[in-house]
């Protein structure tokens, strides 16, 4: 699970959102959540005159809607996995824009300036603009159950505007299966998934994965660490609940596995001054808006001393994917490459 940016380190320890205004009129106008009993568990795609249905992950029940969605919002990891399907949506919520008003990494090739942006931080959700947006359709990830950039304290008021449908990436869901499932959802909102861009997208993945294991074959023992730093912490997380992490291992990837987890499972706080509990050969960086780089870590005295930082085998690691064939083969490439190139150090 890729950590929050929350001082208390819980994924639902949001602050009250505020309320929202004028909502009755939207309400009527959007109308709620249909749900509908399964016919076997298959999502369907939808002519545009026809009915629309796809299973949410996060409650495991199938959202149904009479036509297919026009008026889609997504948290912006998701929304650019769809733009990379040919699939637009109006708003987007989650880390979208940096200070210096470029892109952020989760926004992928998604043009920031053609969505309206109804919040740029955790926690951060502008009911009033999203309403304003008259949506059909909410979508995100989910890592646990809940939605993820959805806040805890403005949830009931923005659920009740239109359907979501989340996408697992976490738990028992491995990155193949969390791109199957974005590749349902973008074909069932309309994407060709015969265009040249898909079919090439997926075989560029496939051949990345062959190239982890073979890496992996060719380089057998190299240790890697995930890590997150912040201003007091070291995050160390382990491969067994983030979708990328366990297909990573699946392929090969020797991991470090932390001993103390947080409650929710995801990784172990570690003080700088104990930064150097576990060795490693590679180092997986957190690469989110908001944590500490390469650059900002050359003040850690304990960080200078890994024994991977001082071999220079420190890679970014893209903690919260975009779930497009196309986006994670270039993850895939580039790990196949650290575990290629890395020494034993450890």
């Amino acid at each position: 699970m890729p950590k929050s940016r929350t001082s208390s380190l819980t994924r639902r320890g949001f602050i009250a959102a505020g309320g929202a205004l004028g909502l009755v009129a939207a309400l009527a106008a959007c109308g709620g959540t249909d749900s509908a009993k399964g016919d076997g568990g298959k999502d369907k795609g939808a002519a545009a005159s026809g009915p629309w249905t796809f299973t949410d992950d996060a409650l495991k029940k199938e959202v149904s809607l009479k036509a297919k969605p026009k008026s889609i919002v997504a948290f912006t990891g998701t929304a650019a996995a769809l733009y990379d399907y040919g699939i637009p949506v109006k708003g987007v919520f989650g880390p979208t824009k940096t200070a210096d008003g470029k892109p952020d990494v989760q926004a992928g090739s998604m043009d920031i300036s053609k969505v309206e942006i109804l919040g740029n931080v955790y926690d951060e959700f502008n009911v009033e603009k999203y309403a304003a947006l008259q949506p059909d359709l909410l979508v995100t990830n989910t890592w646990d159950g809940s939605y993820w950039y959805v806040p805890e304290a403005s949830k009931d008021k923005i659920l009740k505007l239109a359907p979501a449908a989340a996408v697992s990436v976490g738990g028992d869901v491995s990155m193949d299966k969390a791109l199957e499932r974005t590749a349902e959802l973008a074909k069932s909102l309309g994407a060709d998934m015969n265009a040249k861009a898909a079919v090439d997208g997926k075989a560029r993945f496939e051949a990345a994965s062959a190239k982890v294991r073979e890496a992996t074959k060719a380089n057998p023992g190299i240790k890697v660490l995930v890590g997150s730093g912040s201003a007091d912490l070291f995050y160390v997380s382990t491969a067994k609940t983030s979708a990328d992490l366990k297909y990573f291992e699946q392929l090969g990837v020797e991991f470090v596995t932390p001993e103390k987890l947080d409650e929710g499972g995801f990784f172990e706080s570690l003080s700088w001054e104990n930064a150097g509990k576990y060795k490693a050969d590679v180092v997986l960086l957190d690469n989110r808006t908001g944590t500490l780089q390469p650059a900002d870590l050359k003040a850690k005295a304990t960080w200078a001393e890994l024994p991977a930082v001082k071999a220079g085998q420190v890679t970014p690691r893209v903690t919260e994917p975009i779930y497009s064939y196309d986006k994670c083969a270039q993850i895939l490439e580039d790990l196949a490459k650290a575990i290629q190139n890395a020494k034993k150090v450890s």
